[in-house]
């Protein structure tokens, strides 16, 4: 009967009475006595069976629930508990023999001090009256009878002191500080992190799963390393421990043998001609020279990597095709320009005037293209660009030298005398071991109104026409200058004076026909005659016409071009349709060859032999 009275009581309470004891908080276990712990046990549980046995309805925006019981150790300032337990706790009645809840009047006298100290959500300000829009409602739960009011509850439920379990709150607080663990060596244990929390939500309790004393000691028994990490040592697996073992082995083994090596290579020289062929690093004692002799020694082994793939790069000299100089040429920004774009991906372009300048200058140099591009990528440009074989030897970077980073072109290893080689190129790096002999050119970008490379035919053809012995003396008269602008300069001022001379012998009457020429032709360096064609004027007749030595030979060039041109123009395709059958012919001959030697241990060579005896 008192529990259906109390039931009956509470639905007709006020209603923001009602809000507030939705569902009682247990009071903390060290202010309860066994007495009222026996009370709770039976009234909580009725009431919730009879609220939860009514309808579900919409939860209010402004109703606040109680958050799960606090410890008292972890209970913050400011908050305020369901109730407080009298003073005098020996004086309260025995509830577990009667178990007559609410028979007992307690007076509301005695709880007249403030709950909490602080302010927040369901604190009762010291000096406030209690009152109860219940007349009935002191004589059924006094520690409900306060004179705080539902609307001092406008905190959220989730920034409130009371709504957030402190424990837990400083839990999350820690995980979101403590870095995360380094998943990549392994998965640490987590059992050490468990006991930690277990002892901080414990706080001292019956079940504190702490086994150290105290938690200095239970931080040290797991092994960490401050902040909860695990040493490194310990995600660290088997297999990684015996690899990086193995690596330090090899490490020493490696050390261990580059000091044994170090040792062999600056031993003293083992004979007198190695010595003389190393000056800087003579034979004796000491750390100078002992470092000395083991650099010369591995200067000496990688230069067979450095070095020209031949020490002849070009065979001897056919005398059929045999011409008096040697014309070397670099491909790139000289002969042709490569440019990549989004729109077109890698295009080359071919200089205007190269078919003119290598098919004028056939006639007068032994024409050879060096590259310093692999002869895979160099090649099958060399082949669209001069597909009449009019350069007669191509040179790829298998054929130069390296040395601090450069690709180098040693003429050295030509096959040909220095003083009669030229180098056009657009590199300086390229000709360091002979610059002498080298014409540096700007570099072509692109220009389709280029002349500079056809402007230096009248030079070249010069210097072949006239025969000088060494024409590293010829360029180092024109170091420093422009040489096309230079020659025409020096070529004009000769003809004037040629011109002038003529006039004042014709003017004396001294001058006989066909005299004169000798003297000229030696002024402009030698040649005869008989060095024209037949059906060709002589160089008497052309002077007699005021044409100097080089308008002659500039004219019997251009008449020589003319004629291949023409043979190109008629018999080209011929020409290449018989490159190409002659490469094939050649090929099927090497696959024969190969495929003799491969299968002839397999099924003899009886076949070859028959046909000898036959």
């Amino acid at each position: 009967m008192l529990l259906r009275a109390a039931g009956r009581s509470l639905r007709h309470c006020n209603p923001s009475l009602r809000r507030q004891i939705q569902t009682p908080q247990l009071p903390p276990p060290s202010l309860v006595s066994e007495q009222s712990l026996g009370l709770l046990r039976v009234t909580t549980p009725y009431y919730q069976s009879r609220t939860y046995a009514k309808p579900p309805r919409p939860k209010k925006p402004y109703e606040y629930q109680s958050p799960s019981r606090p410890t008292p150790s972890s209970q913050p300032p400011g908050s305020q508990t369901p109730f407080q337990q009298p003073a005098n706790t020996e004086s309260a009645p025995d509830y577990s023999k009667t178990q007559d809840e609410f028979g007992t009047r307690p007076e509301s006298a005695i709880n007249v001090e403030p709950q909490s100290s602080g302010s927040g959500p369901g604190t009762v300000a010291a000096g406030t009256s209690k009152t109860s829009n219940h007349p009935e409602y002191s004589k059924l739960q006094d520690e409900f009878d306060t004179g705080s009011s539902s609307d001092q509850n406008t905190a959220p439920q989730s920034t409130s002191p009371s709504a957030i379990d402190p424990a837990e709150a400083q839990a999350q607080q820690q995980q979101t500080s403590r870095p995360l663990p380094d998943l990549t060596q392994g998965i640490p244990s987590t059992l050490e992190a468990e006991l930690d929390q277990a002892q901080k939500t414990s706080q001292g309790s019956p079940q504190d799963l702490n086994v150290a004393e105290t938690p200095a000691d239970a931080s040290s028994a797991g092994g960490r390393r401050g902040g909860g990490d695990l040493p490194r040592s310990a995600n660290i697996t088997s297999m990684e421990r015996r690899r990086n073992r193995f690596a330090n082995y090899m490490y020493a083994t490696l050390l261990g043998l580059s000091i044994v090596g170090t040792v062999y290579l600056g031993r003293n020289w083992e004979s007198e001609a190695e010595e003389a062929k190393h000056p800087n690093a003579p034979s004796g004692w000491g750390f100078g020279l002992f470092y000395n002799r083991a650099s010369a020694r591995l200067a000496d082994m990688l230069d067979y990597y450095n070095e020209p793939a031949f020490a002849k790069l070009l065979p001897n000299p056919d005398p059929a095709w045999e011409r008096p100089y040697t014309l070397v040429l670099s491909l790139e920004d000289l002969l042709v320009h490569s440019q990549w774009t989004r729109e077109h991906g890698w295009r080359m372009a071919k200089r205007p005037g190269v078919d003119y300048f290598l098919r004028y200058l056939s006639q007068y140099y032994e024409l050879v293209i060096f590259t310093s591009l692999p002869s895979m990528t160099g090649d099958p440009i060399i082949r669209k660009l001069d597909p009449y074989r009019v350069v007669m030897w191509p040179l790829f970077r298998e054929a130069t030298r390296y040395k601090n980073g450069e690709y180098i072109k040693d003429l050295d290893y030509l096959n040909r005398p220095l003083s009669r080689t030229i180098l056009l190129d657009t590199h300086a790096p390229h000709a360091s071991l002979q610059p002498s002999n080298a014409i540096i050119l700007p570099k072509w970008k692109g220009s389709p109104t280029d002349t500079e490379l056809v402007s230096f035919i009248p030079f070249l053809e010069y210097i072949a026409s006239m025969g000088f012995t060494d024409v590293r003396d010829v360029l180092k008269s024109f170091a420093g200058t422009h040489i096309p602008s230079e020659y025409s300069h020096r070529e004009s001022i000769a003809k004037e004076r040629m011109q002038a001379q003529f006039a004042a012998e014709n003017k004396k009457g001294k001058r006989k026909s066909g005299s004169g020429g000798g003297g000229l032709l030696g002024a402009f360096g030698g040649g005869s005659a008989g060095m024209m064609g037949g059906g060709e004027e002589s160089l008497s007749e052309g002077f007699e016409k005021g044409k100097t030595y080089m308008d002659q030979v500039r004219e019997r060039g251009q008449r020589q071009y003319e004629v291949l041109d023409k043979e190109i123009r008629e018999n080209g395709e011929k020409w290449l349709q018989e490159m190409a059958a002659e490469e094939k012919k050649m090929q099927d001959e090497a696959m024969k060859g190969m495929q003799s030697k491969v299968f002839g241990g397999f099924f003899g060579g009886g076949g070859e032999k028959e046909k000898e005896k036959k």
